[in-house]
């Protein structure tokens, strides 16, 4: 018996809406069918022993390899700690999309997700209206995972926001927290046991999530309701729930900045420890006071992935000539290991091009060994 059978399925609450029946329609025959994560730290595998075995990520995988065949099923982690949802919208085409045709992508941000309901619904809505757009034959699937935040009875942020979402463009959506919130209420289990340190699962509980997974797509795949329609689901004639979304984010190569002066190709120094990032490294840094660089993008907004860690300064930028605004990205994560942050500027009424000027100042946090900028990528919308 595989590993991801070990345990009885339980209950987690699914709403079908328009189902998956791009992916439904390609298992029924003999194509091989791709399957994307898109999400944060729980996605990746965090928590988990083997991330690539015991995850509920991996334990899926593993689970429609035994159902309709193991070279058929292929699958692509784009999970990355400490990303939510307008970093998820950036990193789609690169980290998703690129890959090839993905056939069904499942989507979980609702722990790292905040309070600000016009942002949340900017990053959900960009991704499902980008993928729609670039890839209209991809079924996509909400996942919410569980936090001590929002393992309540009533619906909590951000998961009704999500929920706002799915509900407006017909995504299925299966819903974890709650069905670990009735596991807690029934006594069955104790959440410390199942996430020790509040919000990643152990095995036994990347288990349950798998469980609930399983559960959820043995209904989306079975069922032969009439409204799950594949002209349906490949439009995009639903107005946006928020104007600004992040239907067109894209992250770019320092390549296609200008007048990038000291600034110069590196790798991390040697020993450094990384977090949240299994991607490419190499970036383009400066400690120069006064290096700058410019960049233009067309859209409504423009931002910088940066790889921030214990020697990283203060920056400033100038959006279309005005006045430059300083950003300090140091914080206290910056302390001990360097990881990915996103700097997004503010966003324009209208879409057009914008030009951006981006210079180190040359000052420091008081906590920072130096006043270094690293970049990995420009950031668009």
């Amino acid at each position: 018996m595989s590993d991801y059978n070990k345990g009885t399925d339980r209950a987690a609450v699914i709403v079908q809406r328009r189902g998956l029946p791009h992916v439904k329609a390609k298992l029924a025959g003999e194509a091989q069918v791709t399957v994307a994560f898109l999400g944060g730290s729980i996605t990746e595998g965090a928590g988990a022993s083997a991330a690539d075995k015991t995850s509920w990520r991996a334990l899926t995988a593993l689970y429609l390899r035994d159902r309709f065949g193991k070279s058929r099923i292929r699958s692509i982690n784009a999970g990355v700690g400490g990303t939510d949802s307008t970093l998820g919208a950036h990193r789609l085409r690169e980290h998703v999309l690129s890959v090839g045709n993905i056939d069904l992508l499942f989507v979980e941000f609702s722990v790292n997700d905040g309070s600000d309901r016009e942002e949340t619904i900017r990053g959900m809505e960009g991704i499902v209206r980008q993928c729609r757009r670039l890839s209209p034959g991809t079924d996509l699937c909400f996942i919410y995972t569980g936090s001590e935040r929002n393992l309540t009875r009533i619906r909590p942020y951000p998961i009704a926001v999500h929920e706002e979402v799915a509900e407006h463009y017909g995504i299925p959506s299966v819903d974890f927290a709650a069905g670990i919130y009735r596991m807690l209420q029934n006594g069955e289990v104790a959440w410390s046991t199942l996430a020790p340190d509040g919000y990643h699962p152990n095995d036994e509980g990347h288990e349950i999530y798998a469980g609930f997974l399983r559960g959820g797509l043995n209904e989306l795949l079975s069922t032969e309701a009439d409204f799950l329609m594949l002209d349906h689901c490949e439009s995009l004639s639903e107005e946006p729930l928020m104007t600004g979304n992040y239907q067109y984010a894209d992250m770019l190569p320092f390549e296609l900045a200008d007048d990038i002066g000291d600034y110069h190709i590196r790798k991390l120094p040697l020993g450094s420890k990384l977090m949240n990032w299994r991607y490419a490294t190499e970036h383009r840094y400066s400690d120069h006071p006064n290096a700058s660089f410019t960049f233009t993008v067309e859209g409504q907004s423009g931002g910088l992935l940066l790889l921030c860690g214990p020697d990283t300064g203060i920056l400033e930028y100038s959006i279309n000539g005005g006045s430059f605004v300083r950003v300090n990205p140091f914080d206290e994560w910056c302390l001990n290991a360097y990881r990915p942050v996103s700097i997004h500027f503010p966003r324009l009424r209208v879409r057009g091009p914008i030009s951006i000027v981006v210079r180190n100042t040359g000052l420091k946090d008081k906590r920072s060994l130096g006043t270094g900028m690293r970049v990995l990528k420009l950031l668009a919308n």
